[in-house]
């Protein structure tokens, strides 16, 4: 029995970074305990599942040649499509091609991200959150490889925004100087929203050097892996980042964190530096926080999680990973110190 609900499995996920995978190059990345050999064709990229047809050899210690990824096991070649062009030493008969083929999915590129589905039950597209792709907008990819925990972890931890007091004293917000703010969150029928209303900007390092001023945050949960997080001022958008927690086994993830920012002054490479550099040991933070949190449920052999005043999403992030639809409507904004 598979470990990710069909809501999940069906749908598109991101598997690596275009910038990751040149020409000729031949990557495994796990997707829902499902390993995959990606490969970058002059025609576009090939996805694969891991497996020859022939004896079963993993196709990502293959290489490409003359355009197809050959199996180092026997030879065998095959297509973007998974046809089988060649037996080396034998004839391929009519329909050989199709009857030998290895199990091709569906790959697309977006933006600098190379999507798979594993299903076909996925729609014809990836689903991509708003001011993905703006084109006014500076955007950069930020990938730090595969993480311990599980997928829907991550998301719960980028939605709840207690933690960042305590977990990130200092850096986002601090545990001994809090900030009085309103907290409303909205149900959308396919996804969840988080609005933090406050009259200025956080008290960690970080708002204090990057953000000038602050009216609200939202963070938005697009199910199944994507949260995307905005702050905003009183007349424009002054950070976006979406981050996407691809499943890779039952107890790992590959996050994927896409920066967007208005075009200003400062050039795209500074902005990029200065964000890397603040939030580079809040990930690290985040990074431990998750794989000792799932060590505990290993332990345990499963979460048990009580759920306190400051859980105002209750079931719901729970609810959307499944597959469930929300009743559309927004609760009552309660006040709150962060």
């Amino acid at each position: 029995m598979s470990a990710f609900p069909d809501a999940v499995r069906n749908a598109w996920h991101l598997v690596a970074l275009s910038r990751d995978l040149g020409p000729g190059q031949v990557r495994k990345v796990m997707l829902c305990d499902t390993p995959l050999a990606l490969f970058r064709t002059a025609d576009g990229v090939g996805a694969l599942v891991d497996r020859c047809p022939h004896r079963n050899y993993p196709l990502s210690e293959g290489r490409l040649r003359d355009g197809a990824l050959e199996c180092p096991y026997h030879g065998w070649r095959f297509a973007t499509d998974g046809t089988c062009v060649e037996v080396p030493g034998c004839a391929l008969a009519a329909g050989d091609g199709q009857r030998l083929s290895a199990q091709a999915l569906r790959v697309v590129e977006r933006h600098g991200g190379i999507f798979v589905a594993l299903s076909d039950k996925a729609p014809a597209e990836p689903p991509l959150p708003p001011d993905f792709g703006n084109p006014q907008l500076d955007h950069f990819w930020w990938q730090q490889g595969t993480w311990q925990g599980r997928a829907f972890d991550a998301v719960e931890n980028v939605m709840d925004p207690f933690h960042t007091g305590h977990l990130h004293h200092g850096f986002i917000r601090r545990r001994d100087k809090r900030r009085k703010v309103q907290l409303v969150v909205a149900s959308h029928g396919d996804s969840l929203a988080m609005t933090i209303h406050q009259d200025a900007p956080d008290h960690g390092i970080m708002s204090r050097v990057l953000e000038r001023e602050r009216t609200r945050s939202v963070s938005t949960y697009y199910p199944p892996c994507t949260v995307q997080a905005r702050w905003e001022g009183e007349k424009r958008l002054t950070l976006c980042v979406t981050a996407i927690f691809t499943p890779a086994t039952a107890g790992s993830f590959t996050p994927f964190a896409r920066f967007s920012t208005p075009k200003g002054l400062a050039p795209g490479w500074l902005k990029q530096a200065a964000i890397r550099l603040f939030l580079d040991p809040v990930v690290a933070q985040d990074r431990r926080a998750l794989a000792k949190q799932h060590a505990v449920m290993e332990h345990f052999g499963h979460p048990r999680f009580a759920t306190g005043p400051g859980d105002l999403l209750g079931d719901r992030l729970y609810r959307l990973w499944k597959g469930e639809r929300l009743e559309p409507g927004e609760d009552p904004p309660v006040a709150a110190e962060l």
